[in-house]
């Protein structure tokens, strides 16, 4: 009887260990897989990340926004020379070269708003060039491998049934909570894209308004907001460097439920990180 109670019992062992197994496996590759695409989606343009999605927005952006903006210069450029004719003593002391001086003007405000996905895409490829050079500067990896997962295996197999019992439960816990996690980093690294969509679909009427001093506060916010979203994919870069640190200082093979609770907090943690990467990026350039 009591051969028979121990195989039951090796049996049930034997079944809790590759539940857990399983968990930590779905777990690791779960958080692998979602920390692992971060670098490939920051690391895209505009026009590299969803070309259809640039081209539709480029199209919708000339077609439609290009002509209110076209508008909105052509009032400016009137209120512009208005203001150059009677701000010289309510024309007393008239001059006729502020006329060439509201020309220039007038060429260089038309020169931006006919340039403006080129100007924005340059803003973009230099985040790029960055985030690219950052990538290898930051060489740490994130990835838990099959040796670390063979030693957990190894640690779980001296332990006793309750004990196996109990971690099962956690690593069932864990690997849910880190799927959850993994979903919320990949709506804020693709939101970002997103956030640059939308942005530049309205690019031309922010550049239509530096041909005027007082309403060229719009561009110059805009165009540092441009600088916000692209050099953000920096940060996102430094929080997973930052990440990768963490992880490689937990000891799998020793306490392994404490180890996977540190793991979570680091991965919610870094969620939050990569929240707060726009609004830092933002207040470094003092962008509204």
């Amino acid at each position: 009887m009591e051969a028979v109670l121990e195989q039951i019992e090796e049996w049930f062992r034997n079944m809790l260990i590759e539940g857990i197994m399983e968990h930590l496996t779905n777990t690791f590759d779960s958080m692998n897989t979602e920390v692992g695409e971060i670098a490939n989606v920051v690391g895209q343009t505009p026009a590299t990340f969803m070309p259809s999605v640039y081209n539709l927005i480029k199209n919708l952006s000339e077609n439609l926004i290009m002509p209110v903006a076209g508008i909105i210069l052509t009032f400016i450029a009137c209120y512009e020379l208005i203001q150059l004719v009677i701000s010289t003593n309510n024309l007393a002391n008239f001059e006729t070269w502020i006329f060439f001086k509201w020309i220039l003007k007038t060429f260089v405000a038309v020169t931006l708003i006919t340039n403006t996905f080129t100007i924005t895409m340059a803003v973009f490829d230099v985040a790029k060039w960055v985030i690219d050079q950052s990538g290898g500067i930051i060489a740490a990896s994130t990835a838990i491998d099959a040796s670390a997962l063979a030693g957990m295996q190894s640690t779980l197999e001296g332990l006793e049934t309750g004990e196996l019992f109990s971690i099962f439960l956690q690593s069932f816990v864990v690997q849910f909570l880190i799927q959850i996690a993994a979903i919320f980093i990949f709506i804020v690294v693709n939101g970002r894209m997103v956030e640059i969509y939308l942005t530049i679909s309205l690019a031309p009427i922010p550049f239509a308004t530096f041909g005027n001093q007082e309403q060229s506060q719009i561009g110059q916010n805009y165009f540092r907001s441009l600088w916000a979203l692209g050099f953000q994919g920096f940060l996102i870069m430094v929080c997973v460097g930052i990440y990768a640190v963490m992880i490689q200082s937990v000891a799998f093979t020793t306490d392994i439920m404490g180890s996977l609770w540190k793991v979570l907090g680091f991965t919610v943690l870094l969620g939050f990180t990569l929240l707060k990467t726009g609004s830092i990026a933002k207040s470094i350039v003092h962008a509204h």
